[in-house]
C-alpha cells in the first residue's frame, strides 16, 4: 500500500465566485483583490506537497474541465498541514503575495 501524495509546482485555486455561489470555502478560491504583502490561508483536497524555497505561481482552475488561467501573481508558500476532515485528507497552509502580474487584473475580471 502506498502513500498517494500530489507534488504542485504551483498554488491553483478557484475563482472566488465558487465561495459566492456556496461551493467551496474562501480558502479555496483566490482573494478578489490581489495586494502585494498581504497574507492568506489555503485550502485544497488531497495529500499535496508544495516548494518552500522560492515563489510559486498563483493561478486560477476552472470547475470545467480544470484548465487553468495565466498565472496572477508570484507567491511565497510559508506553512503546509496535512490534516484528515471527514476522513479526508486535505492540504491547508499559509501564502504571502509578492508580486502581481500586471494581466491579473481583479480575480472577478479573469477569463480562462
Amino acid at each position: 500500500m502506498g502513500i498517494q501524495v500530489e507534488f504542485n509546482p504551483d498554488l491553483a485555486l478557484r475563482n472566488i465566485s465558487e465561495f459566492k455561489n456556496g461551493n467551496r470555502k474562501f480558502e479555496e478560491c483566490v482573494p478578489e483583490n490581489l495586494i502585494p504583502g498581504n497574507i492568506y490561508n489555503f485550502l485544497k483536497k488531497g495529500q499535496r506537497l508544495y516548494w518552500f524555497y522560492g515563489e510559486v505561481e498563483l493561478i486560477e482552475t476552472t470547475t470545467v474541465g480544470g484548465t487553468f488561467s495565466k498565472p496572477l501573481a508570484s507567491v511565497i508558500i510559508m506553512e503546509v498541514k496535512h490534516f484528515l476532515d471527514n476522513g479526508e485528507v486535505w492540504t491547508g497552509g499559509i501564502y504571502k503575495i509578492e508580486k502581481v502580474f500586471p494581466d491579473a487584473k481583479n480575480n472577478s475580471d479573469v477569463s480562462n
